[in-house]
C-alpha cells in the first residue's frame, strides 16, 4: 500500500489530549462474577434478563462457513432468471460433501436481468456475487424487472412452503409436558413418556392458546372498545395464537429431556396443556448462503422513494423453510416490503446487509427493511444498514418468533418504529441499535417493546421478554412496557426511555428501565457477551465479546455514501486498552479521528459521516501500542 504516514506513531498515540473517560458500570441484573463469568439477578417481580446467544447459523456454535466455488457464470442478453436458476439446478445435482455442502455457485461482476424469481430450493448451495457495489464492471447486480406474478421475491432460499413447522413425524406420538412450571431461560421438563424420544430429535414444543392463557394476559390487550377501536380489532380468542418452539433435544434422562435452546416465555401447565412433537422437517432445506451481491428492484420513478408505484418485485431475498442459511455482504434497493424477510426460519445470520430506500405508498404491510416473519427463530441480524423504511428492525412473526438478534445495526429516516410489531413474539433483543438521525416530522417512537393495542388487527401486547440494551434512539422515543406474565427491559440506552403514556399509544406500566442516558454500560454487547460466556463454559471458539487478538474489520457498506460503519475487536488480555481510529486520505493526511482512549475487550462500532468531504479513497487505521491495521474504504457521491 503506498501510504506515507507522515504522523509517527508516538505522536497518534502520545500527543492527543487527555481523554476524559466515564465510570463503567454493570446492570443490576447482569454482572461478571470473580471468575469473569457472567451473573445474573432478577428484577423485583423475579424476570431475569433471557440468554440471546444462540441466534445465528448453528446456534453461534460455529462460524459462517466458506464454501469454494465450483461452477461460476456471466450474464447472458436479456432475462437471466433461467440461465441463473440452471446453473443453480447442476450445483445441486452435485452430492452433499461431508462439511454439508455441494458448493458455490459464482456470478461474475455484471447486471443480470430478472424477471422472475430464483431459488435456491436445494440443500448445501451458496449464490455468491463479486461484491455489492453499483459498479457493474466490479459488481454483481440482479436487476429485478417487471411485476409477473404481483409483488414476487426476487431470490427465495428454501423449501418455500411457510408451514410454521407443523408437519409432525407420524410414528412418533406427541407427549404432553408434566412439569407444572416451565420458566423463561429453562431447557429441560419432563414429559409424560419420552420413550420414542432421542437425543438429536427435531421437536416442536407447542403451548395452546386457551381461555385460561388468555385470560391471564388480559385477552392480548388489545383495547377493544376504545376510541379508534374498529369491527376487526376485538380481543385474542381460543387458538388464535399458539406459541411454538423449534428445539432439538441435547440429553435424556428418564421421561426428562433437555432441549438446545432455552425457552422465551414461561409454560404453566395450569393455563395452557403444552406438548412436544417430533417434527417432519417436510421440504426443509439446509446450509443456504448468499453473498456479495446487489438486488436492485426496478420500482420506475424513484426520485421520490415515497411514492405510490407497487407494482413491482416485493421482496429482495426471502428466507423460507430452512435452517442453518446465511445473507451477507449484500445490498438491497427499492423493495416494497423487505429487504430480507424470514419465515419458517431457524439459525440464520443476516450480516453486513444493507436495506436501503423501499418504494412504495407509506402505510402497512410495507417497508419492513429487515421483518422476521411467521415462524422466525433464532435469526441474527449483525451489522445491517436500514433506511427510509418504516418498521426497519421488526418482529412481526406473532406467537411463532423468538429468540432472534438485531445487534450493531443501524436505522436512518425511519417513518415508524422498529418494533415487536404484533401479537406476542418472544425473546427479542435490540443490542446497540443506533439511529443515525432524530425521528421525521410526525414520528415519535423509534424503538418499542410495548402494547400496541387495537393497532392493525388486534395487535394488542406485539412482544414480551425482549431487550434494547445500549441503544440509542437519539431525540426519539423508545417505549418499553410491562405486559402480564411476562417483561421487557431497556438497559442502558439514550434517548426518552419510558413506558408512559403519552409517548406510548396506551397506558401500560414501565418495563424495566435502567441506566437511561448512562455511558459505557458493561458489557457492551449483551449477546456477545452471553455468546462468549456459553462458548468459555462449552469449550467452543469463535468471534466473541472477549477475543483473543485485535482484529479490525472492513467497513460496511464499501462503497459508501454518505456514512458507513467500522468495526474492530479489542482482545481480554487487559482490562481496557489505550487505541487510536483514524480516518485519512491518500496523501496520508488525517481527515479525522474516529475514537481515541480507552475501550474496553470486546467488540466496537463507530460511524464515519463523510458528508462534507469529497469522493475517492480513503484509509482508517487502528493503532494501538501493541497492534496496528489499516484498511482501505471508498467514499461514492
Amino acid at each position: 500500500m503506498n501510504v506515507r504516514w507522515v504522523i509517527p506513531l508516538i505522536l497518534l498515540l502520545g500527543s492527543a489530549p487527555e481523554m476524559t473517560q466515564a465510570q463503567s458500570w454493570n446492570s443490576a441484573l447482569l454482572r461478571f462474577d470473580s471468575n469473569g463469568r457472567l451473573e445474573y439477578a432478577a428484577d423485583p417481580l423475579g424476570n431475569r434478563l433471557p440468554d440471546f446467544s444462540y441466534a445465528g447459523y448453528r446456534n453461534g456454535n460455529e462460524p459462517v462457513p466458506f464454501i469454494p466455488d465450483v461452477l461460476t457464470i456471466g450474464p447472458v442478453p436479456g432475462d437471466n432468471t433461467a440461465h441463473i436458476q440452471a446453473a443453480i439446478d447442476s450445483v445441486a445435482k452435485r452430492p452433499i460433501g461431508p462439511d454439508g455442502f455441494r458448493g458455490a455457485l459464482r456470478l461474475l461482476p455484471g447486471v443480470y436481468r430478472i424477471t422472475g424469481t430464483v431459488r435456491l430450493n436445494q440443500s448445501g448451495i451458496v449464490l455468491r456475487g463479486a461484491g455489492q457495489g453499483n459498479d457493474s464492471t466490479a459488481n454483481t447486480i440482479l436487476f429485478a424487472l417487471g411485476d409477473t406474478p404481483h409483488q414476487r421475491s426476487v431470490i427465495v432460499a428454501g423449501g418455500g412452503t411457510t408451514s410454521r413447522w407443523k408437519e409432525k413425524d407420524p410414528a412418533v406420538t406427541a407427549q404432553n409436558i408434566v412439569t407444572d412450571t416451565v420458566r423463561t431461560g429453562e431447557r429441560s421438563f419432563t414429559v409424560a413418556d419420552a420413550s420414542q424420544f432421542s437425543v438429536g430429535d427435531n421437536i416442536i414444543i407447542h403451548h395452546p392458546c386457551t381461555e385460561a392463557w388468555l385470560a391471564a394476559i388480559d385477552f392480548g390487550g388489545s383495547h377493544t372498545g376504545e376510541p379508534g377501536a374498529d369491527s376487526v380489532d376485538v380481543p385474542w380468542k381460543k387458538d388464535s395464537y399458539p406459541i411454538y418452539y423449534n428445539r432439538n433435544i441435547t440429553a435424556k434422562t428418564g421421561n426428562t429431556l433437555t432441549v438446545d435452546v432455552p425457552l422465551f416465555y414461561t409454560l404453566v401447565r395450569s393455563l395452557s396443556q403444552s406438548v412436544i412433537y417430533k417434527y417432519a422437517r417436510t421440504n426443509l432445506r439446509t446450509r443456504i448462503g448468499i453473498e456479495n451481491l446487489r438486488v436492485d428492484i426496478d420500482a420506475g420513478d424513484v426520485t421520490s422513494n415515497a411514492n405510490g408505484n407497487e407494482n413491482h418485485a416485493w421482496n429482495a431475498v426471502e428466507l423460507n423453510t430452512v435452517e442453518d442459511a446465511w445473507v451477507r455482504d449484500c445490498t438491497m434497493l427499492h423493495f416494497g416490503h423487505a429487504g430480507v424477510i424470514t419465515n419458517t426460519t431457524t439459525r440464520a445470520t443476516v450480516e453486513r446487509v444493507s436495506a436501503l430506500d423501499p418504494v412504495s405508498i407509506i402505510t402497512g404491510e410495507r417497508r419492513y427493511n429487515f421483518n422476521t416473519y411467521t415462524a422466525s427463530q433464532q435469526v441474527l441480524f449483525r451489522e445491517c444498514i436500514a433506511t427510509n423504511g418504516r418498521h426497519h428492525y421488526v418482529s412481526n412473526g406473532t406467537t411463532y418468533a423468538s429468540g432472534n438478534v438485531f445487534v450493531d445495526c443501524t436505522s436512518k429516516g425511519a417513518y415508524a418504529s422498529s418494533e415487536g410489531h404484533r401479537s406476542w413474539s418472544q425473546g427479542f433483543l435490540w443490542d446497540n441499535h443506533t439511529e443515525l438521525n432524530g425521528p421525521r416530522s410526525g414520528v415519535k417512537i423509534l424503538l418499542g417493546l410495548y402494547n400496541r393495542g387495537y393497532y392493525g388487527t388486534s395487535h394488542g401486547w406485539a412482544i414480551v421478554n425482549s431487550v434494547a440494551w445500549n441503544c440509542d434512539v437519539r431525540t426519539a422515543a423508545l417505549i418499553v412496557q410491562r405486559p402480564p406474565t411476562a417483561q421487557n427491559f431497556a438497559i442502558g440506552c439514550t434517548g426518552e426511555v419510558t413506558g408512559a403514556r403519552p409517548p406510548a399509544p396506551f397506558a401500560h406500566p414501565d418495563g424495566f428501565i435502567e441506566g437511561t442516558g448512562k455511558d459505557s454500560l458493561q458489557p457492551r454487547s449483551l449477546y456477545y457477551a452471553q455468546l462468549e460466556d456459553r462458548k468459555r463454559l462449552s469449550g467452543l471458539r469463535g468471534e466473541s465479546a472477549a477475543p483473543d487478538e485485535f482484529r479490525l474489520f472492513q467497513n460496511y457498506p464499501n462503497p459508501f455514501n454518505p456514512s458507513t460503519t467500522i468495526a474492530f475487536l479489542v482482545p481480554a488480555t487487559a482490562s481496557t486498552t489505550a487505541l487510536a481510529l483514524k480516518v485519512y486520505d491518500l496523501l496520508g493526511r488525517e481527515v479525522m479521528t474516529l475514537a481515541e482512549g480507552d475501550r474496553s475487550p470486546g467488540r466496537h462500532t463507530v460511524s464515519f459521516e463523510a458528508a462534507a468531504l469529497p469522493s475517492g479513497a480513503y484509509f482508517y487505521r487502528l493503532e494501538s501500542a501493541r497492534f496496528s491495521a489499516t484498511a482501505k474504504m471508498l467514499l461514492l457521491r
